[in-house]
């Protein structure tokens, strides 16, 4: 069988909202002001919270 009347542009679309992808949330480093996921080390200094900090190795230039 086919629907009785057509499903408007609207209709579809909030059915199809949850769909969407989100937007990162980012946080700066209070250290070097970076921007970083929150609850996760800094990829620049490696600064956590006031007691973490992790050693991040150089890399070497070649």
């Amino acid at each position: 069988m086919l629907p009785v009347k057509k499903t408007s542009k609207s209709r579809t679309r909030t059915r199809r909202n949850h769909k969407k992808l989100s937007s990162v949330n980012y946080s700066l480093c209070k250290k070097c002001g970076a921007a970083k996921l929150p609850h996760a080390a800094c990829s620049q200094c490696g600064f956590v919270n006031d007691k973490i900090t992790l050693k991040l190795a150089k890399e070497a230039e070649s």
